[in-house]
């Protein structure tokens, strides 16, 4: 790579950091891109010319910061795998839920940023857009965890749709309010009934 090349990447990722820094002290409404040209040290055209607009560059901090958490999850569910590969589809899912909410959960300032944008609509971008989870196949892991050991299930988009929701929204209250209870007090109940919703879908 030359150093061209260098010098865009650096500019890009300075854009992306103190973006995030601004979005995640101001406030992302009271954040407008001259502040976060001017925080990179880059003219106003600059912004432009690496992001469309103010929610196109929140979006790349969406799937940057998601990746990350993605990929310790997927890395954790292997491991398990390894020690247990008989291991059910629904401890599965428990399992990457369980990382994805312990490390959100050390980092209530990046869960203030995501906003909810962990949810079904994340997902559905994740697998069908190439480029905007890279280090991750968001749909062929999907894949093989619900099919795992040949499991079958009802409405299985709905099934996901539906875990994803309910687990993203109580643990944002959660991690962000501290509310009804902490973290660890609830992910029993979290993923009990996690495996209520599955056997709901789930085909004898």
């Amino acid at each position: 790579m030359g150093k061209a090349e260098d010098n865009k990447r650096a500019k890009r990722n300075s854009l992306l950091q103190r973006s995030y820094d601004l979005f995640t002290t101001k406030g992302i409404s009271d954040t407008s891109i001259s502040d976060i040209a001017s925080s990179a040290g880059v003219a106003k055209g600059t912004f432009y010319f690496y992001f469309k607009d103010k929610q196109d560059i929140i979006d790349h901090l969406i799937a940057r910061k998601s990746e990350t958490i993605l990929l310790n999850a997927v890395n954790n569910l292997d491991d398990r795998r390894n020690a247990d590969p008989e291991m059910s589809t629904v401890d599965m899912i428990i399992t990457i839920a369980d990382s994805i909410v312990t490390d959100l959960s050390k980092d209530p300032k990046l869960v203030k940023f995501l906003n909810r944008n962990l949810n079904y609509g994340f997902y559905h971008k994740a697998v069908t857009d190439d480029t905007f989870i890279t280090t991750v196949n968001v749909h062929e892991e999907y894949e093989k965890i619900l099919h795992a050991n040949g499991a079958r299930w009802k409405d299985e988009h709905l099934m996901l749709y539906t875990i994803i929701e309910f687990i993203s929204s109580t643990a944002h209250t959660i991690i962000i309010e501290k509310q009804p209870c902490d973290l660890d007090y609830y992910k029993p109940y979290m993923f009990e009934s996690v495996r209520k919703i599955c056997e709901v879908f789930e085909l004898e």
